[in-house]
Formats: C-alpha cells, sequence, structure tokens
C-alpha cells in the first residue's frame, strides 16, 4: 500500500465489455467522486467509505464503489487481482429501491466478465 508522500506510478485502467461508456452516462459529480475512488485503486489503495469487498466473488480482489446523488444510486465494480491494471468490470445504476444488494442481474454481468479476464490471462 502506498503511503503519503510516496510517488506511486499510477497502474492503467482498462474498461470491460460496456463499462467505460456506462460509467460515463453517470452524472458529473458521481463521475468525479468515482474516478478518484478508481484513481484511489490505481496507486494500490482503496477509498475508506465508497469501496467496499464485492462479497461471493473469493477475497478482496473484486470491489464495489457507491455513490449516488439526487438522480439515484451508482456502483462500479473492479477488480485489482492482476498488477499490470485495475479492471473495470461492470458501471451502473442501482435500480432497485428496496434494500442495498446488488440486483442479480448486475452481478451476472461482472461474473461473465471476470470469467472472460481471467480466461484471457490465462493464454500463453
Amino acid at each position: 500500500m502506498a503511503m503519503p508522500g510516496d510517488k506511486a506510478v499510477p497502474r492503467r485502467i482498462l474498461w470491460c465489455g460496456t463499462s467505460k461508456c456506462d460509467f460515463e452516462a453517470f452524472p458529473r459529480d458521481v463521475q468525479k467522486e468515482m474516478g478518484y475512488a478508481l484513481y484511489l485503486a490505481q496507486i494500490g489503495e482503496r477509498h475508506a467509505v465508497m469501496a467496499k469487498t464485492l462479497k461471493g466473488f473469493g477475497g478482496g480482489s473484486v470491489i464495489e464503489v457507491k455513490e449516488n446523488d439526487s438522480t439515484g444510486t451508482y456502483r462500479a465494480v473492479y477488480t485489482v487481482r492482476y498488477a499490470d491494471a485495475v479492471y473495470v468490470l461492470h458501471a451502473f445504476q442501482k435500480k432497485s429501491k428496496r434494500g442495498f444488494a446488488t440486483a442479480k442481474t448486475d452481478l451476472a454481468i461482472v461474473e461473465k466478465r471476470l470469467k472472460e479476464l481471467i480466461a484471457e490471462k490465462a493464454k500463453p
């Protein structure tokens, strides 16, 4: 983990599937706040409030970033499983008005893109 004052070289961000387009459709203030959380991931840190491990993906390498504004709740899911980049697996607006759980359809997208990434990285 980078210490304050360290000059960590940020890892690049790679967007899986439609995640970049989906992220760019978020309100500007949401993009700005989530962008900072993604920057922290690039330098090996985790946003203390916005970023939490997404359960069900084995370990702490799949992270969900949450942000709210007057138009709704927005989420981006990324993985730091590989040292070469931060991979954004999915970005979406939470539709359900009840509960905190991520919709099964969104979890399925995360799972599919993570499996595709793992398969791609396993190729020689």
